[in-house]
């Protein structure tokens, strides 16, 4: 996988997390239909980034395969941080 693909994937792990710590403090007092959401994308964000880890030194023939998984997967934990966020607001 090239360097600038491990790149954009580390980069967009980092920047669900740092979504997901600060929805966290939201969510704390929201609602309840708020946190089920919220502990489902929990759970997939820590597969995505378990996923991740020992593929970021993939081989360049599978590397445009990971990278549009990531992608797929990725935009889905956005999605349900952007419902969650307009859920509390």
């Amino acid at each position: 996988m090239p360097v600038s693909a491990r790149r954009l994937i580390r980069n967009m792990i980092n920047d669900l997390k740092e979504e997901r710590d600060e929805l966290a403090l939201q969510i704390h007092l929201g609602k309840q239909e708020a946190k089920s959401e919220w502990q489902a994308l929990g759970k997939k964000l820590d597969d995505l980034n378990r996923r991740y880890e020992p593929l970021k030194d993939a081989v360049e023939e599978t590397g445009e395969d990971v990278w549009d998984a990531m992608k797929l997967v990725g935009g889905e934990i956005k999605d349900g941080f952007s419902r969650i966020r307009k859920s509390i607001s």
